[in-house]
């Protein structure tokens, strides 16, 4: 590979890998983008301008090395790359392709701001690892010398997968317990395969196996399970996630046809891997042939109406209260919405339901953007007189999740939560006020990033790691 000098990027133009054609992508699960070449990986790296205060950097919860292994890709450093990569990110190649770069480290590249247009970091983040799988670099952990601590972890999600990987790597015997049949969490069973290829996710899963991290899988854990669980480790981590879906208290809410994001992303996945589901093939979670209409506005919304027009949707319209500008989901992942056919009908909000046996349509009020709520977005309010109803067969709900009732469905009434129902719990270790006992991810920060969830789950297994050589300096004493 030719070496390629850095600060490029007033000679050579930003330039994302190839993406697959509206026609010819939506109909299938496979991920849009193609991988970078070897010598594109490298010109595009080779823009970057190695800013002395580099703000990709500080943006990132992670705070990857970004400006170091991009010039590394560039100088045909690869394996150095990929090092340098996962010193700091436990799933490189899966931020690489979820991450909403557009908000985080690309959106604040110094050199897009003075419009030459931002360095391609994901695609790059993602052409590194992968890199690294196909030349068998990767290799599962190999601690120096085993410990006889152990650590149990409720979910087996990024965060909860985050922490189980440094955990093993200081030597710590670690049992992954999750709901599912695989582990992932929604990396497996909410994503799109269009965003995140399963088998990326599995070969993850694997090597964390072939690293000595013990998985029980098809385990509720309710009160019995949860004590059962701390008494066995020396600490225990809940990263359960937020699975409970916001619901619509309005005339006709109950009807059939109306269904939650989480039901039907999980059965378009599960059909993915060939297992039986009974829910899809009796057409309730699957929108072939139907008129579909999703209410939100955020990426689960986007991974529902992209799910809708791979399953064959004659018409997939999507319902946001604000406008394009104020949409919280990703604005990439937007423009491939509409790429594949999906129409957006802005300032709208559903007010009811019609239908005898089942939907027949969403109740459509109009709105317009008024003055700054309390987090300083503009309050949509009603336009009166502007009402509608929009057809539909299918309706999925995807206004976003709160937190279970831990402390119930656990039997630890002491758990601390918030007013919110998240877990209360300090901001860098995850340390809850329950002695042995850590919480990370989304069920203390609420629906949030991925990249997050790998951020808490890395903090608090350094804490956990911390607190055991605290614990055996003091034997030794």
């Amino acid at each position: 590979m030719a070496k390629q000098p850095m600060l490029k990027f007033v000679q050579i133009d930003r330039d994302m890998p190839p993406k697959r054609a509206a026609d010819d992508r939506k109909d299938d699960f496979h991920e849009i983008y193609a991988e970078f070449a070897a010598e594109k990986a490298a010109e595009q790296a080779s823009r970057c301008s190695q800013c002395g205060v580099p703000y990709c950097q500080s943006h990132c919860p992670l705070h990857n090395n970004i400006p170091d292994w991009l010039r590394l890709t560039a100088t045909g450093r690869l394996e150095e790359a990929y090092r340098t990569s996962q010193a700091t990110n436990t799933f490189p190649e899966i931020c690489g392709r979820i991450c909403p770069q557009d908000r985080l480290c690309e959106g604040n590249c110094v050199i897009e701001q003075s419009g030459h247009g931002t360095v391609t970091i994901g695609a790059i983040e993602k052409y590194i690892t992968d890199t690294a799988w196909e030349e068998g670099w990767v290799k599962p952990v190999a601690p120096t010398a085993e410990r006889p601590e152990s650590v149990g972890i409720i979910g087996g999600g990024p965060g909860g997968l985050a922490a189980a990987d440094m955990l093993r790597r200081a030597g710590i015997q670690v049992t992954v317990y999750d709901r599912y049949d695989r582990a992932g969490g929604l990396l497996m069973y909410g994503i799109p395969g269009f965003k995140l290829e399963k088998d990326v996710v599995q070969r993850r899963n694997e090597l964390l196996a072939e690293g000595g991290v013990t998985f029980e899988l098809n385990c509720n854990v309710d009160a019995a399970k949860f004590a059962e669980i701390r008494a066995k480790h020396d600490a225990v981590i809940i990263a359960t996630g937020v699975y409970k879906s916001r619901d619509l208290s309005m005339p006709g809410s109950g009807l059939p046809g109306i269904e939650k994001a989480i039901d039907y992303l999980t059965a378009s996945n599960r059909k993915s891997f060939g297992d039986t589901v009974p829910e899809y093939d009796s057409g309730r979670l699957n929108a072939k042939g139907k008129k579909v209409v999703v209410i939100g506005g955020g990426d689960t919304a986007m991974d529902c109406v992209r799910t809708a027009i791979r399953q064959g949707a004659t018409s997939v319209k999507c319902l946001y209260r604000r406008d394009r500008a104020n949409m919280p989901g990703s604005q990439r992942e937007t423009q491939n919405a509409e790429e594949e056919g999906v129409i957006f009908e802005w300032l709208s909000a559903p007010k009811g339901f019609v239908g005898d046996e089942r939907v027949t349509g969403v109740m459509v009020q109009k709105m317009r953007l008024g003055q700054p709520d309390a987090t300083g977005r503009q309050a949509p309010e009603v336009i009166e007189g502007a009402d509608y109803v929009e057809e539909a067969d299918l309706v999925i709900k995807a206004l976003g999740f709160e937190p279970e009732d831990l402390p119930t469905l656990f039997g630890q009434p002491d758990l601390p939560v918030t007013r919110w129902g998240t877990i209360k719990a300090a901001f860098e270790t995850g340390e809850t006020e329950m002695d042995g006992v850590y919480a990370i991810g989304d069920i203390v920060r609420g629906a949030s990033l991925v990249v997050w969830a790998i951020r808490d789950g890395r903090d608090c297994a350094q804490a956990i790691i911390d607190r055991f050589n605290g614990k055996a300096a003091l034997a030794a004493e």
